[in-house]
């Protein structure tokens, strides 16, 4: 067999194969032993380097011959081949980390080290511990490397997984010669994958088993009987894969969606796995089975002149194979492990060992996984390609959704339908005219057909007819347009129009952002990809698919909005990130140049401009303040100016959310954000009287009375009375209601405790009533923490009489509403914590950890002080790195200062947090004084690095 390693150049390998030796082979003497595996100049570093088996085993002969027993002997060569394996895997991580992207290299080398230690043990096995003087027929071996190792390709922590090869039934020399190997493999502590079978056991378990059936395509002979190991490979492709292609790729298939489907489903997962994942290894894996399944074929470059990949898609191939083989080697050596997750952590030091650098704004992790993303985009393209072809010879089902649609629309002129695809049919007249290259995708949404990838292949292909001219084309930007507004599906288009590189082409200043990552856990999503999802957000509102779900958003599209400003803006809305600036300044300054190029008329630019601008600004509103503050509905309302604005903004932030990640969006969400929206609009057509302080007491008072029919008249008078407005403005009748009940008849020293759960907001209300002392937040917080919930807001108020009034809406770990189970032992946490017997912050040293993956993040710490955001509070804002003892942190340093706190609203965002805190000084005052907010800074600033070192610990 001469033939290159899978995806290799189409320069070719020397393999020890059983197609080129005929003849049986006698245990090989130390000469043949150092017959290479491979050309020197396609190993890492020179053969004898990484493996010298010659020298070793001229070494190893005179000290087995003197010892005392077999055991001695197989612990003299396992000491031996200990030292020269770590001795060739260090000069090959070496190398590697000389010459990172060398990974063809380096994964023949490994595997060039693998074959001489098991030739070497293979020799020691045969000619000392177990010698034949007169081997009969049937005692006969041959060892074979399958699956990736008979590939030749290994990685560091890669599997050895090996055949042993026998005529027939295994004899007892051969059971003994396949014993000794093992124990001294496992012995070197490889993880040794193995099976022993006949060529008819073979053939029996490959018919039965694709797993096997596919190792078996990969066996490559070692040492031993090359005659049987030849025999195998004729019988293999004889009476086992001739005639069987149909059912081998079906069966591939269905492999590769099982594993796509496990691995997340799509492409752009943040922690991706490079072995399984979609667009990974295992996908370049499987075109290599199954074209070596069809034609025989031993290089991937055989695949050009077959006519299934042109050279230039052969060479982007090539790329992405090596780029994904060479972060895969990295991982291994990373861990010290076969590692096939890419976790947050293991990120930053790949793109550090792979020579990624800060620059631009971004980290140098975010510059390596956009690179692993865009190449797992071309894997998915290339794959696409491939598949189609074998459709074109009827060895692939067509898929079942073209099947059918059999009827359906006619395509317009210059179009054909190709295998059940949309086609071109004259390439030379279709690019005659470029617009074309956009017609083809308004084609295929028009009639619900897929593209075919030869006509993909040709729109890649010519790229570079998308000008200036044709990008200032009132056509083209009428197609483009239509493509967004007109056939209620645009994400099917934008999508594949992105991995064709048409979107960059026709709106340049979206190329940054392809398959732009952002190193973070809260984002799901590369930037490109989370855009698309936003627009998919946007179209499933309009088809009414999620109106239970978004009814004020429903609504709203309902009632009708300005589509091609709201789609243009979301096309465009986070199109400057990756830069130093603000993303939404930058981008605001750039949909000023591509929304009048889109065609839109002044007014609809300066909406976009705006949009784009404050795209974030309800989020932050609804997530970061306090919207039972009028101030703040008011401060909104300013910015926002009218309701048709509020309108297009609410849709963009709801559509926003939802596409940073499957799980984002939750009921808390939508509750903030839709009671921001309807305040707001009372106060944009009613004035800000609607909203007064005045006419929100009275209501609330009114609405408790109507709640307590069976209270005396006495008793509602004394609840009513017993509190100060901002706690009437602050609760729902529903928490006045307990707090009246918790509070009715409490003694002094007396903790009343009650927990709800609320369904609407997917979070659980936690009530406390006791009597108020300095610090009462952060001990209640501190207990709360402790107890395993997360808060994720917060309301105290003192009444008249000296009770705390505190509820807290609080959560599980896991996003879940909080167990109210759990209220006994809430209740005498916070009596324990009251009295002494527990001490929060050392009761919650050992909880205050940070997770090892979580490590790499950098969240600057930024804390400001708002004196106009609240009438009548300071609004200090915490913005820093989170973890589970921080809130309690922050509020005992504010507690510790003789800072009152009002309420505390916490907005997280993956690894970020934003804690904002109204709060007053002792006297009952904001803090404008400096000179009180740079202490205060410090003294918080401190806290958090105190603790960011405890976590870290």
């Amino acid at each position: 067999m001469n033939g290159g390693l899978p995806w290799r150049r189409s320069r070719t390998i020397t393999l020890w194969s059983s197609t080129q030796h005929r003849e049986a082979l006698p245990v090989p003497d130390s000469d043949a032993l150092t017959q290479p595996f491979a050309q020197a100049d396609e190993l890492i570093c020179p053969p004898s380097v990484i493996f010298d088996e010659g020298a070793l085993w001229r070494e190893l002969v005179p000290d087995l011959e003197n010892a005392k027993d077999d055991a001695a002997r197989r612990k003299l060569t396992v000491a031996a081949l200990r030292d020269a394996m770590k001795s060739g895997r260090k000069v090959i991580a070496d190398a590697l980390t000389e010459t990172p992207f060398a990974a063809y290299q380096a994964t023949a080398s490994y595997a060039y080290l693998t074959d001489g230690i098991v030739r070497s043990i293979f020799r020691v096995a045969t000619e000392i511990l177990h010698p034949l003087s007169t081997p009969t027929k049937s005692e006969r071996i041959a060892v074979c490397a399958v699956g990736g190792y008979g590939r030749g390709e290994m990685a560091p922590q890669s599997d050895v997984d090996l055949l042993f090869l026998t005529p027939y039934k295994i004899t007892p020399w051969a059971e003994s010669v396949i014993e000794s190997m093992l124990y001294m493999l496992w012995d070197l502590r490889l993880k040794v994958g193995h099976s022993a079978r006949t060529i008819e056991d073979c053939l029996r378990l490959g018919r039965e088993d694709f797993t096997i059936r596919t190792a078996l395509l990969e066996q490559r002979a070692i040492g031993g009987d090359a005659k049987l190991a030849a025999e195998l490979t004729d019988r293999l492709w004889k009476d086992l894969f001739k005639g069987t292609l149909p059912e081998f790729i079906e069966a591939k298939l269905a492999e590769r969606d099982a594993r796509h489907k496990k691995q997340g489903g799509q492409r752009y997962v943040v922690e991706p796995n490079v072995k399984e994942g979609k667009g990974g290894l295992r996908d370049l894996q499987t075109l290599y089975w199954v074209a070596k399944y069809q034609h025989r074929v031993m290089d991937t470059s055989e695949l050009v002149g077959l006519g299934v990949f042109t050279e230039e898609e052969y060479q982007t191939f090539r790329k992405a194979d090596e780029f994904l083989w060479a972060t895969r080697c990295q991982l291994h050596l990373l861990t010290n492990r076969p590692t096939e997750q890419i976790t947050f952590d293991l990120q930053v030091e790949i793109a550090d060992r792979l020579g990624f650098k800060d620059k631009g704004g971004r980290r140098g992790v975010e510059h390596f996984m956009q690179a692993y993303f865009r190449h797992a985009t071309q894997v998915g393209e290339l794959t696409r390609i491939f598949l189609t072809a074998l459709e074109a010879q009827h060895l692939k089902k067509e898929p079942a959704l073209m099947r059918l649609l059999k009827r359906r629309k006619k395509v317009k002129a210059g179009f054909t339908v190709n295998q059940g695809r949309l086609d071109v049919a004259k390439p030379i007249s279709f690019l005659s005219d470029k617009l074309n290259l956009l017609r083809l995708f308004e084609e295929g949404l028009r009639t619900g057909m897929l593209i075919h990838p030869d006509a993909m292949r040709l729109v890649s292909a010519n790229l570079h007819l998308i000008d200036d001219e044709m990008r200032q084309d009132k056509e083209a930007v009428r197609i483009f347009l239509d493509l967004l507004l007109k056939h209620g599906n645009p994400e099917r288009a934008l999508r594949r129009m992105n991995e064709l590189g048409v979107l960059a082409a026709f709106i340049p200043e979206f190329e940054p952002i392809v398959a732009m990552m952002q190193f973070n856990m809260y984002h799901s999503y590369t930037v490109d990809e989370h855009t698309i999802q936003v627009i998919s957000n946007f179209a499933r509102i309009e088809r009414h698919e999620l109106e239970d779900e978004l009814p004020i958003s429903s609504e709203i599209i309902d009632k009708g909005v300005n589509r091609k400003t709201l789609m243009v803006a979301m096309l465009l809305h986070d199109i400057g990130k990756g830069r130093p600036q603000d993303h939404s300044v930058l981008g605001a300054q750039i949909a000023r140049k591509v929304a009048p190029r889109l065609g839109l008329t002044p007014k609809e630019c300066e909406t976009v401009e705006w949009l784009v601008r404050y795209h974030l600004l309800m989020s932050d509103m609804a997530q970061k303040r306090d919207i039972a503050d009028p101030r703040t509905v008011r401060d909104f309302a300013k910015a926002v100016r009218s309701v048709r604005r509020l309108d297009l903004l609410t849709v963009l932030t709801v559509c926003d959310i939802r596409g940073v990640g499957p799980d984002t969006w939750n009921n808390w969400k939508a509750t903030l954000i839709r009671t921001l929206y309807n305040q707001t609009r009372r106060v944009l057509e009613g004035g800000m009287e609607e909203l007064s302080r005045a006419n929100r007491g009275a209501e609330a008072k009114k609405a408790l009375r109507d709640a307590l029919p069976d209270w005396s008249a006495k008793a509602l008078k004394a609840e009513t009375k017993r509190h100060y407005d901002a706690y009437w403005q602050g609760l729902h009748v529903t928490a006045h209601m307990v707090f009246a009940d918790l509070l009715h008849g409490i003694g002094d020293d007396e903790v009343r405790v009650e927990l709800e759960h609320d369904e609407d907001r997917d979070v659980t209300r936690v009530y406390c009533v006791l009597a108020d002392h300095p610090g009462i937040f952060s001990r209640l917080a501190g207990a709360l923490t402790l107890v395993g919930a997360n808060i994720v807001d917060a309301r105290t108020y003192t009444s008249k009489d000296g009770y705390a009034t505190a509820c807290f809406w609080v959560q599980d770990a896991d996003g879940s509403p909080f167990d109210i189970g759990k209220k006994r032992r809430l209740t005498q946490m916070i009596n324990k914590i009251l009295k002494g017997e527990v001490v929060a912050r050392e009761a919650m040293a050992d909880r205050d950890k940070m997770k090892k993956r979580e490590r790499a993040f950098r969240v600057p710490t930024t804390i400001t002080f708002d004196n106009e955001g609240s009438e009548i509070y300071t609004i200090i804002e915490v913005d820093t790195r989170d973890r589970p003892g921080l809130l309690y942190d922050l509020t005992r340093t504010l507690a510790d200062s003789n800072v009152y706190i009002a309420s505390a609203v916490i907005a997280t965002y993956g690894e970020q947090v934003v804690d904002s805190f109204y709060v007053k000084d002792m006297f009952g005052l904001k803090f404008h004084a400096e000179h009180k907010q740079k202490v205060l800074e410090k003294r918080l600033q401190e806290a958090i690095e105190k603790g960011a070192k405890r976590a870290q610990a």
